[in-house]
C-alpha cells in the first residue's frame, strides 16, 4: 500500500498582480509558510510560468523546479484548463470562451482550436522535461447545449460529438504517453466529460488510450448528486490526480440541480471551502488509500463565501490531517501462529499428510 503526498495548492486561484501573488517565487513562499509541500501551476498564467520555455529548455525547466524547491515545495502537475477547454468549443460558446485563448486567435475559431492543440503539446514536452507523471486539464465540449434531451436529441448527435472529440484528443494523448505522463482530465460540468458515462465514452473514443485519466473532483460530483465514492470504486485505475474541494448542495422549492440561473450565492449547489461542505472527505481519502492512490491531493479553493486567503490556510492542516499513512503490516499480525502447510490441513480436519483431493 501506498500513503499519498500532500497537501498540493493549486495556484490559479490565487496568482494576481500584488505581492505575494504575482511570482513564483513569491508565491511558493506563502503556499509553504501556511504548510503546503506542492504546487500545481497554471501555464496559462505568464506571471507564474512560461509554457513555451518550459517545453523547450531544461535549463528554464530546472530554474521552475529550483524555484518551487528553495521553498521547500515539489511540482505536484502543470495544469492546462483554459487551453484544454478550447480544443473542443461549441458555436454557441464560441465569445465567452474567446477571452482564454491568445490574442491573435480570438475570433477564429479553427485557429483558437489549433492553438489550444499546440498549447497542449508544448504541456506535453514541459511535463517530461520537469519530470512529471500527471497532467491536469478539461475536455471541452461539443455536445454540451444538448445535455438535456428537449427537443429530443438527433438520433447518433452524441456518438458524433464523442467521435470527434476522440478524434482532436488522440494525438495529443499520444504526446502525454512519449513524455512518459498521464493526461487527467477534470470530471466537470460544461465539459463532454462530466461524469463516469460520459468519461466511458471518451475512453471508447480514445481506443482505451491508456494515458486518458481522471482529475478527481468530489465536488463536481456532489452538485449533480452523482455517487462520488462509488465513483472511486468504478474508476480508481485511471484516477491520478486529485483536487480536493467541498460543495454543499441544499434543494429547496425555488431551485435544484440547474439552479435556476442564480448567482452562487443563491444556487442550490455552491461551492465551499474545505469542510464548511458536505463532501464525505474521510470517506474519500480511505478509499483512495484502499487502492493505493500514491500521487498528490492538491487543494483547489473555491467558496463563495469565504476569503481565498483563509480558505488557502486552513486548506493544508485540513488535507494533512485527512492524509492516510498506510499500514506496513496486519494489525492482527500479533497474533499470527506461524501455521505451515500441514498444520492448515489439521485444522480442516484433514490428513496433514495427503495431498491436495487425497480425501
Amino acid at each position: 500500500m501506498k500513503t499519498m503526498k500532500g497537501p498540493g495548492l493549486f495556484l490559479a486561484q490565487f496568482a494576481g498582480d500584488v505581492a505575494p501573488f504575482n511570482s513564483l517565487d513569491a508565491i511558493c513562499g506563502w503556499a509553504a509558510s501556511m504548510g503546503y509541500k506542492g504546487v500545481q501551476i497554471p501555464t496559462w498564467d505568464a506571471r507564474l510560468f512560461d509554457l513555451s520555455k518550459a517545453a523547450e529548455s531544461d535549463t528554464y525547466c530546472e530554474e521552475v523546479a529550483g524555484t518551487a524547491r528553495l521553498h521547500g515545495l515539489e511540482i505536484t502537475e502543470l495544469s492546462t484548463h483554459l487551453q484544454g477547454q478550447l480544443v473542443a468549443v461549441h458555436p454557441a460558446f464560441d465569445e465567452a470562451f474567446d477571452g482564454f485563448a491568445a490574442p491573435e486567435v480570438r475570433g477564429r475559431p479553427k485557429a483558437r482550436q489549433q492553438w489550444a492543440v499546440s498549447q497542449l503539446m508544448l504541456a506535453a514536452r514541459a511535463s517530461r522535461r520537469l519530470g512529471l507523471k500527471a497532467h491536469v486539464s478539461f475536455s471541452g465540449a461539443l455536445a454540451w447545449p444538448f445535455m438535456y434531451p428537449w427537443p429530443q436529441r438527433p438520433a447518433g448527435l452524441v456518438d458524433a460529438a464523442f467521435d470527434e472529440l476522440g478524434r482532436r484528443w488522440r494525438p495529443i494523448l499520444d504526446a502525454f504517453d512519449e513524455a512518459g505522463c498521464d493526461l487527467c482530465y477534470e470530471i466537470h460540468p460544461g465539459e463532454d466529460l462530466h461524469d463516469g458515462a460520459t468519461f466511458e465514452r471518451f475512453v471508447d473514443a480514445v481506443g482505451e488510450h491508456k494515458r486518458a485519466c481522471i482529475n478527481y473532483d468530489p465536488s463536481h460530483f456532489l452538485l449533480q448528486q452523482l455517487d462520488y465514492l462509488a465513483f472511486i470504486d468504478l474508476y480508481h485505475e485511471r484516477i491520478k490526480a486529485f483536487h480536493v474541494k467541498d460543495a454543499e448542495f441544499n434543494p429547496t422549492g425555488r431551485v435544484g440541480v440547474y439552479g435556476g440561473y442564480e448567482n452562487w450565492i443563491e444556487r442550490a449547489g455552491r461551492f465551499r471551502s474545505l469542510g464548511d461542505g458536505q463532501v464525505d472527505f474521510a470517506a474519500i481519502f480511505s478509499k483512495l488509500a484502499q487502492y493505493d492512490y500514491e500521487s498528490w491531493a492538491v487543494l483547489e479553493w473555491e467558496c463563495c463565501l469565504k476569503h481565498p486567503e483563509d480558505g488557502a490556510r486552513e486548506g493544508a492542516p485540513f488535507i494533512q490531517n485527512h492524509i492516510i499513512r498506510v499500514t506496513e503490516t496486519a494489525f492482527d499480525d500479533f497474533a499470527a501462529g506461524g501455521t505451515d502447510a500441514a498444520a492448515n490441513r489439521r485444522l480442516l480436519g484433514l490428513d496433514p499428510t495427503s495431498g491436495a483431493g487425497g480425501e
